[in-house]
């Protein structure tokens, strides 16, 4: 697991990162779809160079030009077959993991609504998905032990909103 420092909305503080000063930092954005107290998690291929054979939230890395969320909306289409509802997406936290050509900060958003069923659009990158009720976490191998209190940290009525039903 990388060595990694969480912050968000909760309680923790916010983390202020100057991307300046370290110009080889990737920066990543990841969402937590979730829907009646699970939430849907990527199990990354164990052919991977980077954290094989982990479950994690789907995203991807931010291109140069875009904004945090039109890569997040780009990655959950690519990755899943789904439409995110912008409106609906909030900043959960941040993660920093890794030094040097390894660093990497990644934005963590919670997708309050979305359009189309999840399915698995990188098998390359994801050798299975799964709908992982929050309380479960625990008992994942998890890229990022601290998903489930942040997760946890969500509103009751977050954790139970269901997404729209139209398909892509």
């Amino acid at each position: 697991m990388p060595d990694m420092i969480l912050k968000g909305r909760f309680g923790w503080g916010e983390l202020v990162l100057s991307l300046c000063s370290n110009p080889v930092m990737h920066v990543v954005v990841t969402g937590a779809l979730v829907e009646n107290g699970a939430v849907l998690l990527v199990h990354r291929s164990p052919t991977k160079r980077a954290y094989p054979d982990l479950w994690d939230l789907p995203g991807g890395h931010v291109e140069a030009g875009e904004s945090e969320l039109q890569a997040l909306a780009r990655e959950m289409h690519e990755e899943l077959g789904v439409h995110i509802v912008a409106e609906s997406a909030s900043r959960l936290g941040d993660w920093h993991a890794g030094t040097g050509e390894d660093a990497v900060h990644v934005g963590v958003w919670h997708i309050g609504d979305w359009v189309g069923s999840p399915t698995n659009r990188a098998p390359d990158e994801h050798d299975d998905i799964a709908w992982v009720g929050i309380s479960e976490l625990g008992g994942l191998p998890l890229l990022f032990g601290d998903l489930a209190a942040l997760l946890r940290c969500l509103p009751e009525p977050e954790c139970a909103r269901r997404h729209s039903d139209v398909t892509d």
